[in-house]
C-alpha cells in the first residue's frame, strides 16, 4: 500500500513574518489531529533555515523540501545552490523538472535528469516533475510528451532510482490558471506512467507515487486523490494557507 503525500511549493512567496504566521498555522493544525498522509513543504532557499527552526518549535512530522537543485556539488556557479548543500541544512525533498523550470528558464531533459541524479545521491527524495501544454493536449500526444520525460531521467538515473522518488504530473495548461484536470484525466496519465515504469520493473511501479500537480484545492483534492493511481498532490497557491493546505491534506487520509 504506497503512503499519500501531499507536498506544498511555495514558489517565489513569502516574506519572514508570513512564513513564521504559515509553518505555526501549519505545525498546530497538524498536532491537533492524527494523519497517515506524508507532508512536505518546499519555501524558497532564503527561508528554509528559518522554517527548519519553526518546524523544530512543535511535535509534527513535516519533512522541509526544496523546489530546485543543482547538479554540481560545488563551484563557480553563480547564484545556484547543490544538492548537497540543501542536505545539509536538512532537506529532505527537492522538485526538478517543475514546468516553470522548464518553460522560465528553458531547462532540458539532460539537465533535469542531471539534477534528479544529483539529488538522490545527496540523501534526498527527488520529485520528478512531468506534464504537457495545452496545445500537446489537444493534438493528442499527451503520453508521447510526458513518457519521453520520464525515459531521459530512466536513461540517465536507471529504473532502481524510482524506488527512491516521487513523480508529479502536472499538466503545464492547469497550473496557477484555475483550471484543473479532471480526476479521469488526471488517473489516465497517472496510469500511463505506471504502466511505462512496469515495462522495466513491475515491482518498482506498483511501489512508485505519482501525484498530482495543477490548480489543486481543497474543494476538488478529495476526488482526485481517490484516483487509484493518484498518491496524493504537489500544491501550489492553496499551500499558502494554512487551513487551506491541512484541508487537502485531510482529503488524501
Amino acid at each position: 500500500m504506497r503512503q499519500k503525500i501531499v507536498v506544498g511549493n511555495w514558489k517565489m512567496h513569502g516574506g519572514r513574518g508570513q512564513i513564521q504566521s504559515l509553518v505555526a498555522g501549519l505545525v498546530s493544525g497538524f498536532e491537533k489531529r492524527e494523519h497517515t498522509v506524508e507532508i512536505g513543504i518546499c519555501p524558497t532557499n532564503i527561508h528554509l533555515e528559518q522554517v527548519v527552526k519553526l518546524l523544530a518549535t512543535g511535535k509534527n512530522s513535516i519533512k522541509l523540501g526544496a523546489q530546485d537543485a543543482y547538479f554540481e556539488e560545488k563551484g563557480a556557479f553563480t547564484g545556484e545552490v547543490s544538492a548537497l548543500m540543501l542536505a545539509d541544512m536538512g532537506v529532505e525533498l527537492a522538485i526538478t523538472g517543475h514546468s516553470e523550470r522548464r518553460q522560465l528558464f528553458a531547462e532540458t531533459d539532460v539537465l533535469i535528469a542531471a539534477k534528479f541524479k544529483a539529488i538522490q545521491a545527496s540523501g534526498m527524495t527527488p520529485i520528478l516533475c512531468v506534464g504537457e501544454s495545452l496545445e500537446e493536449r489537444k493534438q493528442g500526444i499527451t503520453n508521447q510528451i510526458v513518457l519521453a520525460q520520464l525515459d531521459s531521467v530512466i536513461n540517465t538515473a536507471g529504473i532502481a532510482a524510482f524506488t527512491n522518488a516521487i513523480i508529479a504530473y502536472e499538466p503545464i495548461w492547469a497550473i496557477g490558471t484555475g483550471q484543473t484536470a479532471t480526476p479521469e484525466q488526471a488517473q489516465e496519465v497517472h496510469c500511463q506512467i505506471r504502466g511505462h515504469l512496469a515495462n522495466s520493473d513491475v515491482l518498482i511501479a506498483k511501489g512508485v507515487r505519482i501525484i498530482y500537480g495543477g490548480s489543486v484545492n481543497s474543494s476538488n483534492a478529495g476526488e482526485l486523490f481517490s484516483q487509484p493511481d493518484i498518491d496524493g498532490g504537489l500544491v501550489g497557491g492553496a499551500s499558502l494557507k494554512a487551513e487551506e493546505f491541512i484541508s487537502i491534506c485531510k482529503s488524501a487520509d
